[in-house]
């Protein structure tokens, strides 16, 4: 099969030619459809401490058709078109069986190729795709659910005013849930345009570039009648929880969803005097998975207009790497067999 390879820190990826993965007990092969690109996967192959190996394949935002069956699978079958947590977990301990295979003892993420034209996932880890969902929407997935459970873990009460800090796909995932699921205003704050139509299309009520304006607080309390009783961290930069503590309201809620290699520092004396509660936010439960999939199959579609670009797997490295720098794009889908 082809497979997009990592070489290595300041080197794009490289088609290769690897072979076709075999499924182990539990495990079943899927024909990946499409897989979208994260932020993470470039943190992952560009900063020190924190990279792959040289020779990996990485992608875990994925959809794809069941091809092969590994010993013991009986839940899925060949044909079966399948969005996959990308955690290979036991799935016998009490995390697998509540969903949470990143928190099984076992957990693998090695196995789970999205940018390959086959991968291997666990059986117990997949989310069947109802027929009126296509293979982009299957990759949407995965962001999708990462904002889903932020917005649960808020506990949002209905009419709240909400701040989205970050218009990537998972700050607009989490402006989707939180408009649907009860926030009467949602604030998307950014450093700049360049993704506001995003936040507009997938539900925020008002948008905020920080970099044009000397008080962005006041802009904010503004937009929302009051200061944000919920925020919902996605930058993933140093001094971001610091901004949330700034500009949440006492006894709010912030929730941390951006993810950040480095220390960071902030005032505890206002987390204190505001009584802040803070709370990290961690992938999602294969709820969320199923919930997202019900959703988008109701007829849900403002999620699709994130992506911007579809290219095949031969374009994709070149795509990788522009997206290291201040891009147009959003969510770029890689296709492994075709761009069409």
């Amino acid at each position: 099969m082809k497979a997009a390879v990592f070489q290595g820190v300041g080197q794009p990826l490289v088609i290769e030619e690897r072979p076709e993965p075999s499924p182990g007990p539990d495990e079943v092969v899927i024909k990946v459809g499409r897989a979208g690109i994260c932020g993470s996967d470039l943190h992952m192959t560009s900063e020190p401490g924190t990279t792959i190996l040289a020779g990996a394949i990485i992608g875990h935002e994925l959809a794809g058709e069941v091809v092969a069956l590994g010993k013991g699978v009986t839940s899925l079958r060949i044909g079966d078109r399948v969005a996959p947590l990308p955690f290979v977990g036991c799935g016998r301990c009490a995390a697998c069986g509540d969903g949470r295979p990143h928190h099984c003892a076992q957990a693998r993420i090695d196995v789970v190729t999205g940018f390959a034209q086959y991968s291997r996932v666990g059986a117990n880890d997949c989310v069947v795709l109802p027929p009126e969902l296509s293979d982009e929407d299957g990759a949407l997935i995965e962001p999708l659910a990462v904002g889903l459970q932020g917005v649960r873990k808020a506990q949002m009460q209905i009419g709240c005013r909400a701040l989205v800090l970050g218009a990537g796909p998972i700050g607009l995932a989490s402006a989707f849930w939180a408009r649907r699921l009860g926030a009467s205003r949602v604030v998307v704050a950014a450093h700049s345009r360049r993704r506001e139509r995003f936040a507009y299309e997938l539900g925020a009520t008002h948008f905020i570039a920080q970099s044009e304006l000397a008080d962005p607080a006041a802009a904010i309390n503004d937009a929302l009648g009051g200061p944000p009783e919920v925020v919902f961290e996605a930058v993933g930069q140093p001094g971001a929880i610091g901004k949330a503590m700034e500009y949440v309201a006492p006894r709010g809620v912030i929730i941390g969803l951006g993810f950040t290699t480095g220390s960071d520092v902030y005032s505890c004396s206002i987390a204190l005097m505001k009584e802040v509660r803070l709370w990290f936010s961690m992938v999602y439960e294969k709820r969320d998975f199923q919930y997202t999939a019900e959703v988008m199959a109701a007829g849900e579609r403002a999620p699709r207009a994130m992506i911007t670009d579809t290219v095949s797997l031969e374009e994709m490295p070149a795509k990788f790497e522009s997206l290291r720098g201040h891009s147009a794009d959003c969510k770029v889908m890689v296709s492994p067999w075709g761009s069409n």
